[in-house]
């Protein structure tokens, strides 16, 4: 499903009375996930899931073919957990 076919959703889901006024939604929902993972917050919605930023650790590793070797550093990357009731939800279909 891509972001339009989502705004649909959305819009029939929560009865808006127009597309635009459930692209407002859905873009204010992603800007509001991200401000807070990129302040290192995390975001849970009982029942749906937790959104987090976590430390992902470097990595080293060695270029196939030749005898250089590499290394990453630390970052945050963001991460989903699904909540029990999602969780459920997906299983039965």
């Amino acid at each position: 499903m891509n972001k339009a076919e989502f705004v649909e959703l959305v819009k029939d889901a929560g009865k808006l009375p127009s597309k635009k006024d459930a692209e407002v939604a859905v873009n204010a929902f992603i800007a509001a996930v991200e401000k807070a993972l990129s302040k290192k917050k995390s975001v849970e919605l009982v029942g749906f899931g937790k959104f987090e930023a976590v430390m992902q650790k470097g990595k080293s590793g060695k270029v196939p073919g030749s005898s250089k070797t590499y290394k990453t550093a630390d970052k945050y990357v963001p991460k989903f957990k699904p909540g029990k009731s999602l969780k459920d939800l997906v299983a039965k279909k």
